[in-house]
């Protein structure tokens, strides 16, 4: 046991962990982005798109010429599948079998939301896709056009698929931005792959592995988030105090009160964190816990994309800003991507952070700019309109 460890430590421990400390621990392009995926254990899909879409911009701050097209790629040569995770999300192959007991669930009518497809229909969409190969939605929508039964009616037809996918008979063979095209789960998955229902205990331990990997430093209450249910944290409690006796896993106290768990071969191996800035998406891995991030970077963030207009302070979709190992700030943007123009709505800084001369303000906005220059081209954006945000001064 480790009586006390800095929040700076910490910080750079989980930095680390997240791939987000130095220019990159992952391979560049397709092969970077495969090992992004695994090393993470999920990347988040998500709908909104005044910036480019969150799973894109995850991998894109962690992969060296990463394309949007690599998760096409990938899906295709069957490295990485879409499922549930705490949201809809990208996730290994490897774990797909970790996967079962959340399809099994839906199967058995166990879970709220996705209990809602019809049955006969269900059984029409997978004859037809066994029949005719991969299907999208509006292929199914169109045949209510010729079809007076109503059994194709959209939303119908919608809750239908959706059930299908999430109970494991269909799978989402490639998406065109947010257009989905479907196959049956046989023809998309290795012939290899382990489809061995994992007991309570290996999903436990899996669990517990991925958010070691891809954390490094975490409590118990960030460990057993959205874990419901006695039986599951009992078997995360055993697995994280055999982890904890094998000398796998340490235990900080921290002068907070807070009581963390760390990975013991990290604590040997401290990497410097590089004075760079990087725009985060308001899902990506290290921010979406939002007790974590308070605790680890004294960042309140609130998403306000969901905020009635008069209530915003920020701003619609203000994205984090990381420099260094601090959490500096937020900036509001919006990629215009028909005039290819990334509008910079507005920047508001924890100024503390600054006026304490902990951090260099100039310094930090010279850095910013020149991010914001290749977070404009990741946008598909060659110009930068900065109107709204006067505190950047520096000349682009």
């Amino acid at each position: 046991m480790i009586k006390l460890l800095s929040t700076d430590a910490l910080r750079r421990l989980a930095l680390s962990h997240q791939g987000l400390a130095t220019s990159s621990i992952f391979d560049e392009g397709l092969n970077g982005t495969r090992q992004a995926i695994e090393h993470l254990g999920y990347v988040q899909i998500d709908t909104i798109s005044v910036v480019e879409r969150a799973h894109h911009h995850i991998l894109w701050n962690r992969v060296p010429h990463y394309e949007p097209s690599h998760l096409n790629q990938l899906v295709q040569q069957q490295h990485i599948f879409e499922y549930w995770y705490h949201a809809a999300s990208y996730l290994p192959m490897q774990d797909y079998r970790y996967a079962l007991p959340h399809m099994e669930m839906v199967r058995n009518g166990e879970h709220r939301y996705f209990n809602r497809g019809d049955a006969k229909l269900m059984n029409e969409i997978l004859a037809r896709v066994k029949d005719e190969g991969k299907i999208r939605l509006r292929d199914i929508e169109q045949k209510n056009k010729t079809n007076t039964g109503g059994w194709w009616n959209s939303s119908l037809a919608r809750r239908s698929v959706e059930q299908l996918f999430m109970q494991g008979d269909l799978m989402i063979s490639e998406r065109h931005g947010m257009e989905k095209t479907f196959n049956l789960t046989e023809r998309c998955i290795p012939n290899d792959l382990d489809l061995s229902m994992p007991t309570l205990d290996e999903y436990a331990l899996y669990l517990l592995k991925t958010t070691l990997r891809a954390h490094g430093v975490f409590t118990w209450k960030q460990l057993i988030h959205l874990k419901t249910g006695n039986a599951i944290r009992e078997a995360m409690r055993k697995n994280l105090n055999e982890q904890i006796e094998a000398r796998i896993i340490r235990v900080v106290h921290h002068n907070d009160g807070e009581t963390y768990y760390v990975n013991a071969l990290a604590l040997e191996q401290f990497e410097p964190v590089e004075a760079q800035v990087k725009i985060l998406s308001p899902f990506d891995n290290l921010v979406i816990h939002r007790d974590r991030l308070s605790s680890l970077f004294k960042f309140d963030y609130r998403l306000e994309c969901y905020v009635p207009a008069v209530k915003r302070v920020f701003g619609y979709f203000c994205l984090p800003i990381l420099y260094g190992d601090q959490i500096v700030g937020r900036i509001d943007c919006k990629a215009h991507r028909a005039k290819k123009t990334l509008e910079v709505i507005s920047l508001h800084l924890e100024n503390h952070l600054f006026e304490n001369k902990q951090l260099d303000r100039e310094q930090f906005l010279s850095v910013l700019i020149i991010e914001l220059h290749k977070f404009s081209a990741f946008n598909q954006c060659t110009e930068i309109d900065r109107q709204g945000a006067f505190i950047l001064n520096t000349p682009f």
